[in-house]
């Protein structure tokens, strides 16, 4: 069965950092283009941040350049979103979600396969 797991959410106050991970279990990793999306209470799911299959490529929305990175560990099965000097606006459900589509090396936030359960991150004081 097919399972991704999302953890490392938590409550931070503004300017902490926390560190998501989305281990997969069930299939091989490093076939797939993963993301991390999130989704705020009363709006609507957004891409946050995606990692190619073999992690030559990222893409990241414009609201967390600078500050999220993402990471890969294929070996480990795992990919990672570090999260740096968060905001309030941060706060939402974090999602990793996986694509098999072969994009010629890129990542896109669309036309994910297998979503995770999602782990809350609350950023607050």
């Amino acid at each position: 069965q097919l399972q991704l797991v999302e953890s490392g959410g938590g409550l931070v106050q503004p300017g902490g950092s926390l560190r998501l991970s989305c281990p997969a279990s069930g299939f091989t990793l490093d076939n797939y283009n993963i993301g991390w999306f999130r989704q705020a209470p009363g709006k609507e799911r957004e891409g946050v941040s995606c990692i190619s299959r073999g992690g030559g490529s990222t893409k990241y929305v414009d609201s967390v350049k600078g500050r999220f990175t993402i990471s890969r560990d294929n070996a480990k099965t795992t990919v990672y979103l570090q999260m740096n000097r968060l905001k309030h606006e941060d706060t939402a459900v974090y999602y990793c979600a996986a694509d098999r589509q072969w994009y010629g090396g890129l990542c896109y936030f669309n036309g994910m396969d297998y979503w995770g359960k999602g782990t809350l991150v609350t950023v607050s004081s």
